[in-house]
């Protein structure tokens, strides 16, 4: 299958993924000028009560900003912006959240725990594009019999809510029936990782938390510290905390004054995405992290991937040339 036009010309197959907290307008909009697609949680914009909706004017913000460069660089235009919407029952504000977006006329969806068709039926009646996470091929097929256009395989070692799956094993029996828009989340945080994801069958990556460690991310200074300080051993993955599995930062687990090797199981009846979280500063981070070496802006950071991607992609050249010679 063609792959939608929306998700072709950018600057490399890549997504920033949406980052609880840390995506906002500022991130978002350094992404998509970057040249690849930003997103961002709706729930991360907040309003104070009794105030307008904020997510309707972050929206504004990010069409405006994007609007005025690519007046003024109509040869490398922004790419396209995207917003994640929390389909969980206990998401009160979706209702709400999907008309702004509908009037924006939001051009990329992400859903997440759950597939809803009438979200789905209103991203496609403003003209979007709705693509589900998942975490294995049952929840895949379920998306797309709903609606979804496409699917973001969230294999083992992503960042935030995460799948026990390796790659090549969610993948590979997605592919086996799908042949539309296939992402993959799960450690990839430099560019031949991505390259790789492409070779496996997606149509393009989802990297998260090599973007916290960047200027423009709102996360406190710890945090992105954390990341460049941290890797792979550093990352322990559990339920506790939101209801779902997913993998966190050991160092701010055990700074909540909790023990990283030893954590309970959480109670899926207090699952809430809608509330302020009681574990606020338990950090939330894929296994990739040990690429990440140093706090930088998002554009360094995508001009790192782009050459770890042309670096990868000449290497793999050369190695199949001297196979097949």
């Amino acid at each position: 299958m063609t792959l939608p036009a929306i998700l072709q010309n950018l600057r490399l197959p890549l997504i920033g993924s949406p980052l609880f907290i840390v995506s906002g307008p500022e991130l978002v909009i350094a992404q998509c000028k970057a040249g690849i697609v930003g997103s961002f949680p709706a729930l991360n914009a907040r309003e104070a009560e009794g105030e307008p909706p904020l997510l309707d004017a972050w929206l504004t913000r990010i069409k405006e900003e994007l609007d005025r460069h690519n007046q003024a660089n109509p040869d490398s235009p922004a790419a396209p912006y995207a917003v994640n919407q929390i389909v969980h029952r206990s998401n009160t504000r979706l209702e709400r959240d999907v008309e702004i977006c509908m009037k924006h006329e939001v051009p990329i969806w992400i859903t997440s725990l759950g597939a809803r068709p009438e979200v789905n039926e209103a991203a496609h009646a403003g003209g979007g594009l709705v693509l589900h996470d998942v975490i294995n091929d049952r929840f895949a097929r379920k998306a797309i019999e709903k609606g979804a256009d496409g699917l973001i395989a969230v294999a083992a070692g992503a960042g935030g809510h995460a799948g026990p799956l390796s790659p090549f094993a969610l993948v590979q029996e997605i592919r086996a029936w799908f042949d539309g828009p296939l992402i993959l989340s799960g450690a990839i945080a430099r560019g031949d990782a991505l390259l790789a994801a492409l070779a496996m069958g997606a149509d393009l990556g989802y990297a998260g938390s090599a973007f916290i460690a960047t200027q423009e991310a709102n996360a406190e200074a710890e945090y992105k510290q954390m990341i460049v300080d941290s890797g792979a051993s550093d990352i322990v993955y559990s339920d506790l905390f939101t209801g779902v599995p997913g993998n966190y930062l050991k160092p701010s687990i055990a700074r909540a004054g909790l023990d990283p090797d030893a954590l309970e199981r959480s109670d899926p009846s207090k699952m809430d995405f809608g509330a302020a979280k009681a574990w606020k500063n338990i950090w939330g981070s894929g296994q990739g992290i040990g690429a990440i070496t140093a706090v930088e802006s998002v554009a360094d950071r995508v001009d790192r991937f782009e050459a770890e991607y042309r670096a990868a992609q000449d290497r793999l050249a050369g190695q199949l040339g001297w196979q097949r010679g």
